[in-house]
């Protein structure tokens, strides 16, 4: 291990991120390098989190290095989605180009858009790949034209219009220069991105050591990790350093071990130098953006920005009637504690913690929380959050609040529909583009009115319609939204559910349970298409008689029950409704379950 750490030290280094859009197949390439370069194997993927995997997004950001004709590259795959965008913004501080990866049939997308003005807004040349180029609807002229557009869009100086272009096909690990030639494998891409990355800057011997982190990590025996990159100098273990914050205050502190990384492996080194990237132990309240330096008098590196959450909701322990029945944590000192471990590594998240049982949590999107939550449940952890709101700024006497653009991929005859929807809820249309046979709808607006949405949106769509959005910032306050149209299904018995029961039910609005399945006082087992709330009894059996008559057994059709996930739950439930999380269940229901507890709270209040 030795003798290989110390042959990368000096080899030559490139650091690149690869950027893209949700789906773009940015992980696809990126599996593929590591496969074509000898670093890993089949089935080893840069999206190893079985949410990752499942979903097939990526969530987090993540290192990789290959080597290629005595040169390390470094690689950063960073998330799609526009919720985990303070993941994308830290890490292009550290590289010196991207790789701009785009969907010949789709073209750029919202999230493009964002990561591309932040690595031009830096400096950095980065290189288009125009990918799925075997698309049967594919257009690789028409993406690199709009790509080019985009650029100009963005006001990219003459050296970053000139962009290097490569075709690629990820799924089959092939890229080519031009569309005419043949190939293989991805060697084309890996000389361009020898030709086009400049080289890592190699510090002056015996310069101090000068490291900034651009992410954290966790270790059950190392404590909190960082992700950094030596600017210049040398990190070695054991060694003494100081921790400056953008501000200047500075802290001592010890480096226990360092790592860099060969393909998704972390090997243990011995030193590593200007221009590369490691993960470092031994500095338990590092953050990003701090300087770490062994010199007390260097000025601190330029500070590293992270996005501040724009919605919020309280976490509290589950004290439903079924509390208790599936989860292994269930108190609130276990959840206290799950939250703390979570803000070692989630930077996008901010927790107050009071001396209630009720924790105020608040991130970046809907999506951000969601995952969390997944994984929370997945641990067996049981749990209670409240409805999703945005998160409301005052500056200088003024209400300010987020607003997103929101770009929506549509059929002709479902454009109508969505300009419709988002109208009612804020938004303003601001242009519209044919694409092939889809209509291209782009708005801006509240992000209060997409909270709830998106569900509504497939539902007008028929499915057919894709809709990114990103956060453009805070915004005066627009006023008075209204949103949902459909009011809670309410038990207001406790018993399993019948099917002669839903049977009746379900011609009043949507069913979120099955027969047989459970439910207390005060669940939520469907909404009213009225809008109206609705207090009933699913557990009512048909009544019996000794009269048999040709009308009396009826067969019951069933509609499949609209099944709840975490994010339809955040989505459907509303203010005064709990979402119920366990490890095997996703329950709705009122924060207060009798019909007496609530009206003494409409009293009260």
């Amino acid at each position: 291990m030795t003798a290989l750490v110390a042959r990368h030290f000096f080899m030559d280094i490139r650091n690149i991120a690869i950027i893209a859009h949700v789906d773009h197949g940015k992980t696809t390439i990126t599996d593929a390098l590591l496969r074509q370069t000898g670093v890993g194997g089949e089935g080893v993927s840069m999206d190893s989190n079985a949410l990752e995997q499942e979903r097939g997004i990526t969530i987090y950001s993540k290192n990789a290095a290959i080597f290629y004709k005595d040169t390390k590259i470094n690689i950063v795959d960073t998330p799609g989605h526009a919720d985990f965008g303070s993941e994308v913004e830290r890490v292009l501080r550290s590289i010196d180009s991207v790789l701009l990866v785009v969907d010949a049939q789709e073209g750029p997308m919202p999230q493009t858009r964002f990561v591309l003005k932040k690595s031009l807004e830096l400096g950095l040349k980065p290189i288009v790949v125009i990918n799925k180029i075997d698309k049967p609807a594919a257009d690789p002229a028409r993406s690199e034209e709009q790509v080019l557009e985009l650029f100009m869009e963005l006001g990219a100086n003459d050296e970053q219009i000139d962009f290097p272009v490569v075709y690629a096909i990820g799924r089959e690990g092939v890229a080519k220069t031009r569309l005419t030639d043949e190939s293989h494998n991805l060697t084309p891409l890996l000389d361009v991105i020898l030709k086009y990355v400049p080289a890592a800057s190699m510090s002056v011997s015996g310069a101090p050591l000068k490291l900034q982190p651009f992410n954290l990590g966790y270790d059950n025996f190392l404590g909190r990790l960082a992700v950094g990159r030596v600017y210049e100098g040398t990190v070695t273990p054991n060694q003494n350093v100081f921790i400056k914050k953008p501000g200047g205050e500075t802290r001592s502190g010890k480096i226990t071990k360092i790592f860099t990384f060969k393909g998704l492996e972390k090997i243990e080194a011995k030193e590593a130098g200007a221009g590369d990237i490691v993960l470092i132990a031994g500095l338990p309240d590092i953050y990003i953006g701090e300087t770490v330096t062994t010199d007390a008098s260097t000025n601190p590196l330029p500070a590293i920005a992270v996005d501040e959450p724009t919605i919020e909701l309280n976490f509290l322990i589950n004290n439903s009637p079924f509390a208790g029945r599936e989860g292994k944590f269930v108190t609130s000192r276990q959840l206290r504690e799950r939250l703390e471990r979570e803000l070692e590594i989630n930077v996008g998240l901010r927790v107050e913690f009071s001396a209630s049982d009720i924790f105020a949590v608040s991130g970046r999107g809907e999506l951000h929380i969601a995952i969390l939550l997944e994984n929370m449940r997945r641990e067996g952890f049981e749990l209670q959050v409240s409805q999703p709101k945005v998160i409301i700024r005052e500056e200088a006497g003024q209400k300010l609040e987020p607003f997103e653009e929101v770009i929506i991929d549509t059929p002709n005859e479902y454009q109508g529909v969505s300009i419709e929807r988002l109208g009612s809820r804020g938004f303003i249309l601001k242009n519209v583009r044919t694409v092939g046979e889809i209509i291209r709808l782009s708005f801006e607006g509240p992000t209060r009115g997409l909270l709830g949405y998106r569900n509504q949106f497939m539902v007008d769509t028929r499915g057919l319609g894709i809709m990114s959005s990103r956060v453009l910032g805070f915004r005066p306050y627009a006023g008075e939204i209204k949103k949902r149209t459909t009011g809670s299904m309410i038990s207001m018995e406790s018993g399993k559910a019948l099917s002669y029961a839903l049977w009746n039910l379900q011609d009043r609005g949507t069913i979120y349970i099955g027969p047989n399945i459970e439910v207390y006082e005060g669940m939520v087992i469907g909404n009213t298409a009225k809008g109206e709330e609705m207090f009933v009894n699913p557990t009512k059996g048909k009544h019996l008689t000794n009269v048999r008559a040709s009308s009396s057994d009826e067969a019951i059709m069933l509609t499949p029950p609209y099944q709840l996930s975490i994010e339809r739950g955040l989505e459907i439930m509303v203010e005064d409704e709990y979402l119920e999380i366990t490890p095997k269940s996703v329950r709705l229901r009122k924060q207060y379950l009798t019909k007496t507890e609530r009206t003494k709270a409409a009293r009260s209040n």
